[in-house]
């Protein structure tokens, strides 16, 4: 009989949490457009949310009973907050559209949407090579993060200027300001997992 090797347990949860933000990512992406009922969109993102934070509980708690870990021991925690900062910016900016009532996204946030998607794919793929320890192939993904994060405020430029242009309703373009923004700011979390990327290979290779 073979016995596979078990997966060490920080890797393991760190994987489970980029698929979780895969599946959020995918679910925001695919609803932000033409979801019916704000409330049920926004309950289910916490869902995730919620998951992601269980992760991030699981790796905080192995790492006070674990005296040899895989990677330096700063460098998972930093990394774990980082996917965690990411799961927050999705959910935090669909709660914006519940408390603002908002129901008719517009074409800039379906734009940072599919970004958001794109990169949560990326960081899925960077995080999986992380588990199987190859470093350097991790670099291609944190480069196409960067790039991801540079659409993101070429984006929110473009958007801004659109919004003074058009929108004359100050609290509409509160609303719309905000949302925008914190969409752009979850493309600089993405970007910040991409960072800690960097820092491990650096430390490892």
């Amino acid at each position: 009989m073979v016995f596979k090797k078990k997966k060490d347990i920080f890797f393991e949860t760190m994987e489970n949490m980029a698929d979780t933000i895969v599946q959020a990512a995918d679910y925001f992406a695919q609803n932000v457009s033409k979801y019916e009922d704000v409330s049920q969109f926004a309950g289910e993102m916490k869902k995730y949310e919620s998951q992601c934070d269980e992760f991030t509980h699981t790796i905080i708690k192995e790492l006070n009973k674990t005296f040899i870990t895989p990677i330096d021991r700063d460098d998972i925690l930093a990394l774990t907050s980082s996917l965690d900062d990411v799961m927050d910016g999705l959910e935090a900016t669909t709660s914006r559209f519940y408390m603002y009532d908002l129901h008719e996204p517009d074409e800039y946030i379906v734009q940072f949407a599919e970004i958001l998607r794109q990169s949560a794919y990326v960081i899925q793929k960077a995080i999986h090579l992380l588990s199987q320890k190859k470093l350097l192939a991790i670099r291609e993904y944190t480069i196409r993060l960067n790039d991801l994060e540079n659409q993101g405020d070429d984006l929110l430029r473009i958007c801004i200027k659109n919004l003074f242009a058009t929108i004359s309703d100050p609290i509409e373009l509160i609303k719309k300001k905000e949302i925008y923004e914190r969409l752009e700011q979850t493309t600089d979390t993405c970007e910040d997992v991409a960072n800690m990327l960097e820092s491990i290979i650096m430390s490892n290779s």
